[in-house]
């Protein structure tokens, strides 16, 4: 029986060409309806929602959609992050399955290029030029540094590798504490307030789930060092603002990269985007390529004609 892929994304005719070149058997593209929804009265849902059983989608997209959908099996996100998806209101009687083991190398070049250029001090360097300058600096280097990574997954995996690389000594809290190759030590989450005070590099990658939320508080932020690094690349409900400028301002020597927030954008009225020691990002760490995307539903496809288990399935109840 030939299965329906629908198309939800932003890049529908990329996708749809990438997903040509794979010639899957048995899967007829239908016609998106992404460039209309914003303008489709709230009565008239293509018939393409109703007879497609798979979707290739952005979870913001495809929640708008989800309560239209009657033959629906299987969703394949496009992105790692399924938040919009995870709401109680939606239905959640299909496979969902995410992008995963493609963004570690991406969140490396990310953190690392932030941590060399910090700690090389090249913004110094950059203005002693324009002043004809030559003075050196203090020499800082990475190695035997302390790294906590706030979860343990496949992002958090490959940064514990890019550490080690730098000879930097790398910690690692998960909710059960579960053992994990890459990491020098391996703790539970609710022992965060014991390693904060030792670590000059902090890195979220957790996900969004309610123990996640504002992880990183008042209590806490205070325990940092006081020129410690806080790196927010997993999700932005980690983080409590509020607590976060009110350390930032009384501590100017911490740095803290975030680049997802609870509300994206960004209003521009918030107070974060003045402080000097904060560098905002557009949630752009690691963005999912569609070559990527496209190889991974061709694996996960090939697996689903084999009626065998589909990688990187998204448990409901937990959130990721």
């Amino acid at each position: 029986m030939a299965h329906k892929l629908l198309l939800l994304t932003r890049e529908n005719d990329q996708y749809r060409q990438l997903l040509a070149q794979q010639s899957l058997f048995d899967l007829e593209i239908v016609e998106d309806i992404t460039d209309h929804i914003g303008d489709r009265p709230d009565n008239s849902i293509s018939d393409n929602i109703h007879q497609a059983d798979i979707w290739l989608a952005e979870p913001h997209l495809a929640a708008a959609m989800l309560p239209h959908a009657t033959k629906l099996k299987w969703i394949q996100s496009t992105f790692a992050g399924v938040d919009a998806l995870m709401k109680p209101s939606l239905p959640h009687d299909y496979l969902l399955t995410n992008i995963r083991g493609v963004f570690g190398p991406l969140m490396s070049e990310y953190v690392f290029g932030y941590l060399l250029s910090h700690y090389r001090q090249h913004a110094q360097y950059t203005q002693q030029q324009h002043q004809q300058l030559w003075q050196p600096g203090q020499y800082r280097t990475l190695q035997g540094l302390q790294l906590l990574i706030l979860g343990t997954g496949s992002i958090a995996q490959h940064l514990a590798r890019t550490a080690h690389h730098f000879s930097m000594i790398v910690s690692g809290l998960n909710r059960q504490g579960t053992l994990v190759n890459d990491f020098d030590r391996i703790d539970t989450i609710d022992k965060l307030a014991d390693y904060l005070p030792a670590a000059d590099v902090i890195v979220s990658v957790l996900p969004n789930t309610p123990h996640t939320t504002h992880v990183l508080n008042a209590a806490n932020l205070c325990l940092l060092k006081p020129d410690a690094m806080l790196f927010n690349i997993g999700r932005g409900n980690a983080i409590d603002l509020a607590a976060l400028q009110t350390e930032l301002t009384l501590c100017p020597q911490r740095r803290v990269i975030v680049d997802v927030f609870e509300q994206e954008p960004l209003p521009a009225n918030h107070p974060l985007w003045h402080c000097d020691n904060v560098t905002i990002t557009p949630h752009i760490a690691a963005p999912s390529f569609p070559q990527q995307v496209v190889q991974i539903f061709t694996e996960n496809y090939c697996l689903w004609q084999q009626s065998k288990p589909l990688q990187y399935i998204v448990d409901a109840n937990q959130g990721y």
